[in-house]
């Protein structure tokens, strides 16, 4: 009888198969294409929230849009966990601050960041417009998705865009300016 001995090299091979076959993303075909096309916006639309912060952070130094600026990067972290688990294309891959595939957000992100430079006021009040702009969106976003993971995502974000919008409008109130 003649023993077998299987080499090192193709066991470790075959390990490393099986651990990225376990890896792969589920298709994205399982979602609709609104899940889809909403995961590929809010990405994006989390990304021009920490950006503009980021830039307003450097403008003005208030402490509140360097804190805000962090806790996006937290957003877009966990949508991209989504994209990836589903095979979708990241639209933030290889952009820098300031940059979009979205061409509206583009546009949105140079009016938002050329108001907020006008005055720390300002600044606090495209803060509340972001997070307001935030808030609809991913509550309309939660209305089109039937799939736990992602709806716990959207809830999670919209927890915290909750709270960005509070923060905000009590800066914008220590301003001396009435919130409506």
């Amino acid at each position: 009888m003649r023993k077998t001995i299987l080499n090192p090299i193709v066991i470790s091979w075959l390990l490393i198969v099986v651990l990225l076959m376990s890896a792969t993303p589920v298709v994205a075909a399982g979602l609709t294409e609104s899940e889809i096309q909403d995961l590929v916006f809010i990405r994006e639309e989390e990304k021009l929230a920490r950006d503009v912060y980021y830039a307003l952070s450097l403008r003005w130094g208030s402490r509140v849009f360097s804190s805000i600026e962090s806790s996006e990067q937290t957003h877009m972290d966990a949508i991209k966990g989504l994209l990836d688990k589903y095979g979708i294309p990241d639209p933030a891959d290889g952009r820098g601050y300031g940059e979009f595939a979205n061409t509206e957000l583009q546009e949105l992100y140079d009016t938002l960041l050329a108001r907020g430079s006008r005055s720390l006021v300002e600044a606090y009040r495209v803060g509340i417009l972001i997070e307001e702009t935030d808030i609809r969106d991913l509550l309309e976003a939660m209305e089109r998705s039937s799939r736990v993971d992602i709806k716990t995502v959207y809830s999670n974000l919209l927890r915290g865009s909750q709270n960005h919008l509070k923060a905000f409008s009590s800066h914008l109130g220590a301003q001396g300016i009435v919130v409506e």
